[in-house]
C-alpha cells in the first residue's frame, strides 16, 4: 500500500545533552496572581528571568586541550538575561539552551 513511501515516526519523547559549555534550563512560570492575591491575564505577566538547569555539556576545552568544566549542575536554579537563548521543545515543555557565560548568576 505504502511501497516507495518511508513513514516517518517520532519518538514519543526525547532527550538533550548540551555539548560544550551549553546549559538547558527550565525557565520558572509567569506569575498570574499579585502579592495582595489579584489575578493577573496571562498576557500581562512579567516574564521570568530566572530558571532550573535540567541538563549541563561537559565543558569548553582551552588551546591546550584543557577541559573547563561547567560551575553549574542539574538541579540549580539561576539568572538569566532578558534576552537570549535558543528555545527548544522537547515533548510538549518548551525549554531554553544557554551558554555558561550567558548566564548572570546561581541562587544559594
Amino acid at each position: 500500500m505504502y511501497s516507495g513511501f518511508a513513514r516517518a515516526t517520532r519518538p514519543l519523547s526525547r532527550a538533550l545533552a548540551p555539548l560544550g559549555d551549553r546549559i538547558l534550563i527550565r525557565k520558572a512560570v509567569k506569575e498570574t496572581t499579585t502579592a495582595g492575591g489579584i489575578l493577573l491575564p496571562t498576557d500581562t505577566g512579567k516574564d521570568p528571568n530566572e530558571g532550573t538547569v535540567v541538563a549541563v555539556g561537559p565543558g569548553l576545552r582551552d588551546v591546550s586541550g584543557v577541559l573547563h568544566a561547567p560551575n553549574l549542575k542539574a538541579g540549580d536554579t539561576v539568572l538569566l538575561p532578558k534576552y537570549g537563548g535558543t528555545e527548544i521543545e522537547i515533548g510538549d515543555e518548551t525549554m531554553s539552551l544557554f551558554r555558561e557565560e550567558d548566564i548572570l548568576g546561581k541562587f544559594d
